[in-house]
């Protein structure tokens, strides 16, 4: 058996996790205060997932960049392919939170939406 260590993130209490595990199996996790933490944990080790956050090219806006993210999480190793594919956007002014600037971003079926409005000069 082994124990994987983690601090969980769900929450600013940080609790000390660890998490049991037999072979690729979790068999527990303890350390945590709440059930958020202990669904954590187990995610942590067998699907770890982030959600990405960053900006694009805006032309003909009040702003030259917006800021976007992915529609929800993705998985960890899918990361950087993902911040790849928005390195030559460019999208058209006007901008308004939750437009989709990129459908089905590194294959991963998740969209990268706009978390900014930006104006028409």
């Amino acid at each position: 058996m082994e124990t994987r260590n983690l601090t969980c993130i769900n929450c600013p209490m940080g609790c000390a996790l660890a998490i049991e595990m037999e072979g690729e199996k979790v068999i527990g996790v303890s350390g945590n205060t709440c059930p958020r933490g202990d669904a954590y944990g187990r995610k942590e080790v067998t699907n770890p997932t982030r959600i990405v956050t960053s900006t694009v090219r805006v032309t003909g806006g009040d702003a030259d960049m917006v800021s976007v993210k992915t529609g929800q999480d993705i998985p960890k190793g899918k990361i950087f392919e993902c911040v790849k594919a928005l390195k030559d956007v460019e999208v058209h002014a006007p901008v308004h939170i939750g437009d989709v600037i990129v459908s089905d971003v590194a294959g991963t079926g998740v969209d990268i939406v706009a978390t900014k409005n930006v104006a028409c000069r």
